[in-house]
């Protein structure tokens, strides 16, 4: 049954009052110039202290059901609104996790955000998105802005900040937990997994199928990509009757469309190519889709690979061999070893390598 709200009387305080109004006296007399609710008169109708209120309504999980109940029943009653300001200035730290990520288009980050969510919500913690279109600059800006809320930790995709956002960061003292790739500094804690070693683990692949006068091809460019890039040439750099691997790459960010693009240009200008990977599965799924409209047949004119197994992979025709990349699990260790941090539990190894999985298809 819902909570039936008392009015709330509230009078416009003398201007020599209105300063000290925070203070701890009658919730029913209201504590902000503003005249909106406050926690106080939110605990008072609900029945519980202000700090269970606060609780409930960040959704931690260990206040009871019904007291969390009584908690929203009032805050709608109230169109009730917390105050992070405030609650910032009383502890110190928000409740807030900062989570910059390159992309919000690209399903890899979706399925990495949705795991980290998983982790932090049910703890109260609120998890504050940011979009630096693999801009590094970009996110030098947003790790200021979000400095300025005093979040309790941060989470950080790959290892190419600028100097000055590493200064900002290290001055903060803030725990920081970098994603997708493996750091090997001391005292940084990453979770992830070896991008260099997937593009090796292609290479292997292809020349394991016969395959001799193989290509690489990238769009977007990041830092990441490129890396993988780097371990397909290191190991075709070992095989005396290969030959060298050509490299196409693109600034453009990576869609279906470039894929099929870029796989016409290649195979114009290198019609003998006969395996290609893929620095993302978006782009080796264009390139089936005009190797179907052009009848040039695969796997047996051309090989391909892509990365990041997303799931129209394996439901394309022919299915799509790809480096299946734990993503979620990237999500989800990562904002537990956050958590640690924030609950000043250091002793766990700082890099998690998760590891990567080829999954072998018709296409190769």
């Amino acid at each position: 049954m819902p909570l039936s709200v008392p009015a709330i009387k509230r009078k416009n305080a003398p201007m020599s009052q209105r300063s000290s109004s925070g203070s701890s006296g009658n919730p029913s007399r209201g504590s902000r110039a503003s005249g909106r609710p406050t926690l106080a008169e939110l605990a008072q109708i609900a029945g519980v202290s202000p700090i269970t209120a606060s609780r409930a309504l960040r959704g931690v999980a260990s206040v009871d059901p019904d007291l969390a109940k009584r908690v929203r029943e009032a805050a709608a009653a109230l169109n009730y609104v917390a105050n992070p300001a405030a609650r910032t200035l009383a502890s110190a730290h928000s409740d807030a996790v900062a989570v910059l990520i390159p992309s919000l288009s690209n399903l890899l980050f979706i399925d990495t955000l949705e795991a980290i969510h998983d982790v932090l919500m049910p703890r109260g913690l609120e998890v504050l998105i940011g979009n630096f279109h693999y801009s590094p600059e970009e996110e030098e800006k947003l790790v200021r802005n979000y400095l300025a809320y005093q979040p309790r930790g941060i989470l950080l995709t790959g290892l190419e900040q600028t100097p000055a956002t590493r200064s900002l960061l290290k001055a903060s003292g803030i725990p920081v937990v970098y994603m997708m790739e493996l750091s090997r500094e001391m005292g940084v804690h990453s979770v992830g997994f070896s991008q260099e070693e997937s593009g090796a683990a292609v290479a292997r692949h292809l020349l394991a199928r016969g395959r001799r006068h193989l290509a690489y091809v990238a769009a977007q460019l990041d830092p990441r990509a490129l890396e993988r890039g780097l371990g397909f040439q290191r190991v075709l750099a070992g095989e005396r009757e290969v030959r060298p691997p050509v490299w196409l790459s693109v600034p453009e960010p990576s869609s279906v469309a470039l894929g099929g693009e870029l796989f016409v240009r290649l195979l114009e200008a290198y019609p003998d190519i006969d395996g290609i990977f893929f620095c993302n599965d978006d782009l080796a799924q264009g390139a089936i889709f005009e190797a179907t409209r052009r009848q040039v047949p695969i796997p047996g004119r051309v090989a391909v690979v892509g990365f990041n197994d997303l799931p129209l992979s394996a439901h394309m025709a022919p299915r799509l061999t790809s480096i299946r990349t734990p993503r979620a699990k990237v999500g989800e260790a990562a904002a537990r070893r956050l958590v640690a941090l924030m609950e000043g539990d250091c002793r766990a190894e700082p890099a998690i390598d998760l590891g990567f999985e080829l999954v072998e298809r018709e296409s190769s």
